[in-house]
């Protein structure tokens, strides 16, 4: 017998009706020598710190004393529940794994995870936890999830050995992500007194949506001239605008500038016109899908991925988190029966062979995104996921459409002596082709009917303007930001000192270096985590940093976190190195251990402001009244650790209008009462008067020497 084991139940039932004829068990199917079971994405997750560095006093708590923890080596435990037990259906589900695995009759494992490195280790850990003895182990590797090409791809098994490299990959990132996450939110939640989510990917992208929304808040527009003249030729009106700007304080320089532009003279130096072929836009990635989706239907990454993965798992869509948009060569047997598929819907296609679809270098482990030759019954999506299918096939049929899109695309060189040279572009839709199809947002514009050496009339005068602000993050420009963070940083990407651009295998050899920010396979749940986590929020489809984005970047930035960009490429770039071979899975965490212990030993830069006497941040007072565990100073307050329990003890940094001192609190929390302390008030400010504190159910109180005027008060 063979068993296959795929990642989610869906697949697993998918798998069953391309084999066909299998009865179902508990917890599996079998029938024609298959088994077929399935995990629940993730059976197992890796340990936490106190199963490799338990904190001192056995207590579970988050303390200062067991950080950072580097594990010699990473253990998995089966998934646990927030209040630490094993969900009963994890359990049973494994359990049923472990006997399939080591059934006498099964002599061959199949790995069905998805196509990603996350699948790979997926299924890796349930057989690696379940089985005893040594088996047979091969990989299905599943493009899409029609019954064609699941029973093509069990013709096809390979080795599990020449994937390797992926689950190097896969262990790589999710020891690294562990080690940042856990360590450096342990860190920051402790020395801030308030949880604070600490990931790789996380952080920069609240950072670059806090820095874009800090640039719109400070900005003050700036007046500038420009020179402008818009006159007509022969009853067609010309418009010409200057490159320089000139700054607000520089009108005389502009009204000198234009004066000596009419006075020079403008004569039309070329005028150029041909028909040519508009190309459709590229097929998609999950990326670019994602940001047609939010851009057209304002539909949030999350929601557009859950859709376009459940249409994959219907067998509607090829696998969806790739990176590429172009096709294998490959592939062009699959394509042509797609397309026969597509024409009997009624669309005009045909077969093209082009490098600007079928490109091998332009893929990494997937291609793009592609409607199957399964095509839905339309009654049976929703409104949302015709939509998401409805943009997938429309693209596909632009790029494949047998009417090519014709254009009238002109040109006119308009020169003023020496001074500067003025082009005119135009184009008029002669044949509309793929664009009756897809979108298409260029407009015709026709330009003014010019012969060359016709002199244009012109009337320059300065143009009064305003600089802009910035705009703040879309879907859409976040998701291009985070594919390519050095897009349009010179420093970092010299080649595009000229340009200012990348072309596309600048953009495509960005991606396959790691130097992306997150992966298509990651994002999305990223920024779900920083919207849940409150820190950034999306309206409609734009977004914007709030106040818990704000704490958390500038609570970073006390305590000597840097997240940026660059060190999260960086480790993005060793994880591909992983995937390449050319880094181990150990090289790769010991620089991730590397970072994070120079945070550790560089230590805190600063005080939040308020009080500097309030103490340390992090810094451990006494012991709570309440419940026992550690009193720190957190931000604004000295509060208990046990928090997270529900304790509520906290101590104000002022009470009735005197501040308090760390050495104050000490003493409060060690002796349950202070010396007679100077500078308090009444609630009315009438009268000041000094006191001893105490604490009376939970709460500060004054302890006067006459018993009878110890009344509990209450910190205002």
């Amino acid at each position: 017998m063979k068993l296959i084991i795929a990642e989610k139940p869906s697949l697993a039932r998918n798998i069953t009706d391309a084999i066909g004829n299998m009865k179902k068990q508990n917890g599996f199917f079998i029938g024609n020598g298959y088994i077929v079971s399935w995990a629940f994405g993730h059976l197992f997750s890796l340990s936490d710190i106190e199963s490799y560095n338990p904190s001192p006093d056995g207590s579970g708590r988050w303390v200062l004393d067991n950080l950072p923890c580097f594990p010699k080596t990473f253990t998995f435990e089966l998934k646990k529940e927030r209040d630490g037990s094993v969900d009963s259906g994890v359990r049973r589900q494994f359990e049923i794994l472990t006997a399939l695995c080591n059934r006498e009759d099964v002599d061959e494992i199949i790995n069905a995870g998805d196509a990603d490195r996350e699948g790979e280790i997926i299924v890796r850990l349930c057989i690696r936890n379940a089985l005893k003895s040594e088996k047979k182990l091969t990989r299905l590797w599943l493009p899409d999830q029609t019954p064609e090409t699941v029973r093509r791809a069990l013709d096809e098994l390979k080795s599990e050995d020449e994937y390797e490299n992926l689950a190097s990959e896969g262990f790589a990132r999710t020891y690294i992500d562990w080690l940042y996450g856990v360590n450096l939110t342990r860190y920051a939640t402790i020395l801030s007194g308030t949880l604070l989510r600490v990931g790789r990917v996380i952080v920069p992208i609240v950072r670059a949506i806090y820095d874009r929304d800090n640039e719109i808040r400070n900005f003050k527009p700036e007046p500038y001239y420009v020179i402008a003249s818009k006159e007509k030729t022969d009853g067609e009106s010309v418009e010409l605008v200057g490159k320089k700007k000139f700054g607000k304080d520089e009108l005389p320089n502009a009204a000198q500038a234009a004066a000596l532009y009419n006075e020079t003279g403008a004569v039309v130096t070329s005028v150029k016109s041909k028909k040519d072929t508009v190309l459709p836009g590229k097929l998609y990635s999950l990326s670019t899908l994602q940001n047609m989706l939010g851009k057209k239907y304002k539909m949030s990454m999350k929601e557009s991925l859950e859709i376009i993965q459940k249409l994959y798992e219907s067998g509607y869509l090829t696998y969806p988190r790739t990176n590429s948009e172009y096709l294998a060569t490959a592939e062009k047997d699959k394509v042509r029966k797609i397309l026969a598929g597509v024409e009997k819907l009624g669309y005009p296609v045909r077969f093209r062979d082009s490098k600007l679809i079928f490109d091998d270098s332009k893929i990494e482990s997937h291609s793009a995104l592609t409607p199957t030759y399964k095509i839905p019954d339309k009654s049976k999506l929703s409104e949302k996921e015709m939509q998401v299918y409805s943009t997938v096939m429309r693209r596909f049929v632009a790029v494949f459409c047998a009417e090519e899109c014709l254009a009238q695309k002109s040109e006119i060189h308009i020169k003023v002596g020496e001074l500067e040279e003025f082009t005119l572009k135009g184009t008029v839709i002669l044949q509309p082709g793929w664009t009756k199809y897809d979108d298409y947002g260029q407009k015709d514009r026709i330009l003014p009917n010019l012969t060359e050496g016709q002199t244009v009339a012109i009337d320059f005068k300065p143009e009064s303007k305003e600089t802009t602000p910035p705009k703040h993050y879309t879907i859409e420009t976040l998701n291009s930001y985070l594919k390519n963070p050095f897009k349009d940083d010179k420093a970092k990407a010299k080649e595009l000192e000229e340009s200012g651009e990348v072309d596309d295998a600048e953009d495509y050899k960005a991606i396959f270096e790691g130097l992306e920010l997150g992966t298509e396979a990651t994002r999305t749940g990223i920024i779900d985590n920083a919207k849940s986590s409150g820190y950034i929020t999306l309206k409609k489809d734009v977004y914007y940093i709030l106040e818990g984005g704000e704490n958390l970047i500038r609570s970073l930035e006390k305590l000597n976190i840097s997240m940026d960009k660059y060190k999260t490429s960086e480790m993005g770039r060793a994880l591909k190195a992983v995937f390449h071979g050319t880094m181990t899975v150990d090289e790769s965490v010991a620089l991730a251990e590397k970072e994070i212990d120079g945070i550790f030993k560089n230590g805190v830069q600063g005080l939040p402001e308020g009080n500097a006497d309030m103490g340390q941040l992090g810094e451990i007072m006494g012991r709570c009244p309440l419940c026992g565990k550690n009193v720190i100073r957190g931000k604004n307050a000295w509060g208990c650790m046990g928090y997270k329990d529900g304790c509520p003890f906290k101590i104000e940094p002022t009470f009735m209008f005197r501040k308090l001192t760390k050495n104050e609190v000490m003493e409060l929390l060690a002796k349950g009462q202070t010396g007679r302390l100077q500078g308090f008030y009444s609630r009315k400010k009438q009268c000041r008067f000094g006191a001893k504190l105490t604490i009376r159910d939970g709460k500060v109180a004054f302890l006067f020497d006459d018993a009878k005027k110890n009344a509990p008060h209450s910190q205002p």
